[in-house]
């Protein structure tokens, strides 16, 4: 398939890593990303597999070098292997990762790693199990250590888990965790919790943990010395001396990473989504839909569309704990 323009926006920024949406649906319901009841959407809306596969491999020809498979969570979407096995074979692509809350992970871990997934985020918010489940409502931690174990047995390397810290409600982990990855060697990033979709389990300002405070609670145990190190996305990572696990932090409120942005986001209805925290987006779908349904000229439609959309790609997010959220799709709907 022939190359086409790198896809650069108007700040001199490339976009080479794109979070690619396989569904809004979850069987967890957490309570930083969605509501205890949610509506999701009918079929005919989301993109089939093959309309996920024509995204990828658009682009990737336009310049993208590492995909990630989010959700809602990916495993919840019949044919997600065969999907990623077909991303995974297109020419030019690096990495393909996916970010999954583990509790589908003991049955599919192998199957993934021989489609040719590089490499998971699985997201780990409490080591105990009653207050698991009251952050994910539905979820049940033995499930997800069996999946992380599964991963690990399946020869996966460079697992990382997600954590997100809620003040008053599990930010006693911040040790716990750290020290259940030093122990199975698991990178682990801390995440402050992004402010999306309306939500009443508890008041975002009140529970917002800043990534300094999560650094500083960690220090009173462990060093912690910042290393270079970049995988493509937002963390900034630190180690303990002597160890090889890396400690990483998203900070989204405390400290913006917008500079040198790299990243867009195709939600399972096939919206660009140009920035996490603005509303700039162009419809994928509708190119994709829309028009001559042969091959080239869809793939014709998509890349011109792609490299509009860089005229729309904002600076940056502006998010502001004081204010009701200005964006108002849940987490699940914006693609992991």
């Amino acid at each position: 398939m022939a190359t086409a323009a790198p896809l650069i926006d108007n700040f001199g920024r490339q976009v080479t890593y794109v979070r690619l949406s396989v569904t809004d649906r979850c069987d967890f319901r957490c309570v930083y990303c969605m509501a205890e009841e949610m509506t999701f959407l009918p079929k005919a809306q989301v993109l089939s597999l093959e309309e996920l596969l024509i995204v990828a491999r658009n682009l990737v020809a336009c310049g993208v070098r590492k995909i990630r498979l989010t959700g809602g969570e990916p495993l919840v979407r019949p044919g997600i292997v065969g999907l990623a096995r077909q991303i995974r074979a297109l020419p030019g692509l690096d990495e393909l990762c996916m970010t999954t809350n583990g509790g589908r992970l003991q049955d599919l871990a192998a199957p993934l790693r021989e489609a040719g997934v590089d490499r998971l985020n699985i997201s780990l918010d409490s080591l105990d199990e009653g207050r698991f489940h009251d952050l994910t409502r539905t979820g049940r931690l033995g499930r997800v250590l069996a999946g992380i174990q599964a991963a690990r047995d399946a020869g996966f390397e460079h697992t990382k888990l997600n954590a997100v810290i809620l003040k008053g409600r599990n930010d006693d982990e911040i040790l716990p965790l750290v020290r259940f990855a030093l122990k199975r060697g698991l990178d682990l990033t801390f995440i402050e919790e992004m402010p999306l979709g309306q939500i009443s389990d508890h008041d975002r300002a009140e529970a917002y943990m800043s990534s300094d405070e999560v650094r500083a609670r960690i220090r009173q145990e462990f060093s912690l010395e910042a290393v270079a190190d970049e995988t493509g996305g937002p963390s900034r990572y630190y180690r303990i001396p002597g160890e090889q696990v890396r400690i990483g932090f998203i900070s989204p409120h405390s400290h913006n990473f917008c500079g040198d942005c790299n990243r867009v986001r195709v939600t399972t209805e096939g919206r660009l989504l140009l920035c996490l925290g603005n509303e700039h987006s162009v419809d994928l779908r509708a190119a994709i839909r829309e028009g001559d349904p042969s091959a080239a000229e869809v793939d014709a439609r998509v890349r011109q569309l792609l490299h509009d959309a860089m005229a729309i790609k904002p600076e940056r997010h502006h998010f502001d704990l004081k204010d009701e959220p200005q964006i108002l799709r849940f987490m699940n709907a914006t693609g992991g």
